[in-house]
């Protein structure tokens, strides 16, 4: 793989500025913010005064403890305007979530909000190894899902050229990367595997194609599926990170020249981590949740809000601010199985261990009298899909799965192509556990 890193005069003045320089501003911009939603948000003057705090209460950064929480549930219970700060008529765009599990969550941003948005995507990018000039083929989904648009701004304001292949139709994706000669894919990392299996089925070198640079979010995904992914492309692969409800991709990436967790833009937002279950704030270097406050969207500022994913912040090594380490699970995607916690980026680490089996992979959840079990459907390889092979996969699975993580599974190994694709984020978990 090629030497990305970036040459004197690339970065922005304050990616390498003091941590000095750094909370000075943030604690500026979070005093605006307050100001801001509790003037011009209906449910934050309510939730602030519900709790006693108003804006004039923040001295230092760490005040912000004072200040109420925001949850999804909140956004939902407001749908669909209620937790903006802005008239209507002064929004540029509206996204919002699919609304699966519930009614949708949704979000606006004003001009001056996409423009930041569009900015910290494109240093995203730069920081993942992009440049002006580059070809970037977008595999994200378009439409509501932040994913597409935001990185498809993000790389026009770099300088890039766009392909807006957005998900699905892997035949044509596999034919517009050799047509095209991307330099940068933007895709999920799981999709990124459906795209992998299809080079190898049209007996495509996946080595072989134009890509050096593969940006990846919207999941979790284990080092070890960054592993296979470089070593299946001789490309990089970088971490992005975001969620809608704060402003979409670009809320932190990787550096390509590290690969050691995510910097979180801090001069755009205020991270915490907290206890999942007290909702107390954790020092740096812990393991909890992370809690995320917007400094400077006009549409829709968000106070601390629960993103449900599990981490931990450390100092910053390639840029000054602080980074996070990937994402290890989802406080509400964990899985307690006879008293043992389970995600499914555990799973997935213990799955790439197995030579005879591929990375595609669903968990089912059942119940029988009063104990939960899993069984981890999962595909061989087509070198390894003899029944000896199979069985001999799904033993080895199920020693690594017991000895690692502590539980008991049923392993399922299906013939290649037989676990459930996702053209856009994956679904790791089925639970077919009888409803309480």
């Amino acid at each position: 793989m090629e030497n990305l890193s970036p040459r004197a005069g690339e970065l922005e003045a304050i990616e390498t500025a003091s941590r000095d320089e750094i909370s000075a501003l943030q604690l500026e911009r979070m005093k605006w913010t307050l100001t801001h939603a509790y003037e011009n948000s209906p449910f934050y003057h309510k939730s602030f005064d519900e709790l006693g705090a108003h804006p004039s209460d923040l001295k230092t950064l760490s005040d912000i403890t004072k200040f109420p929480f925001t949850t999804k549930k909140d956004l939902r219970d407001t749908y669909p305007f209620g937790m903006f700060a802005v008239p209507r008529e002064r929004l540029a765009r509206i996204h919002a979530s699919s609304g699966t599990t519930g009614k949708p969550t949704v979000v606006g941003y004003t001009a001056r909000d996409v423009d930041t948005w569009a900015s910290l995507v494109a240093r995203s990018i730069r920081a993942s190894g992009g440049r002006a000039g580059d070809l970037v083929h977008i595999a994200y989904g378009y439409g509501l899902f932040t994913g597409g648009l935001g990185a498809h701004y993000g790389a026009e304001k770099l300088g890039c050229t766009v392909v807006p292949v957005s998900g699905g139709m892997t035949e044509r994706q596999v034919a517009l990367i050799q047509d095209f000669k991307p330099r940068i894919i933007m895709v999920t990392p799981s999709y990124m595997l459906s795209i992998l299996d299809e080079f190898r089925r049209q007996g495509l070198d996946p080595r072989e194609s134009s890509l050096a640079v593969g940006i990846f979010g919207a999941e979790p995904w284990t080092n070890a599926m960054r592993e296979e992914i470089e070593h299946a492309f001789d490309m990089h692969a970088v971490d992005i990170y975001g969620l809608s409800e704060v402003m979409g991709p670009g809320v932190a990436s990787e550096c390509v020249e590290s690969k050691d967790g995510l910097h979180i833009w801090e001069d755009h937002f205020y991270p915490e981590i907290i206890d999942p279950v007290t909702g107390a704030a954790l020092p740096d270097g812990e393991i909890g949740e992370l809690v995320l406050t917007t400094l400077t969207k006009e549409g829709l500022p968000i106070i601390r809000y629960r993103t449900r994913d599990l981490t931990r912040l450390l100092p910053g090594t390639a840029r000054s601010m602080r980074r996070m380490e990937k994402i290890t699970g989802r406080s509400d995607d964990m899985m307690i199985l006879r008293g043992v916690n389970v995600f499914p980026t555990q799973i997935e680490e213990q799955i790439l261990k197995c030579r005879g089996l591929a990375p595609h992979f669903q968990i089912e959840l059942t119940r029988s009298g009063r104990m939960d079990d899993m069984t981890v459907h999962v595909e061989c390889t087509v070198e390894a899909a003899d029944e000896t092979a199979r069985n001999a996969s799904a033993r080895e699975l199920t020693h690594h799965v017991k000895s690692v993580i502590g539980v008991s599974t049923k392993v399922m190994v299906h013939s290649p192509g037989g676990v459930a694709r996702s053209e856009g984020k994956a679904k790791r978990i089925v639970d077919n556990r009888p409803k309480e």
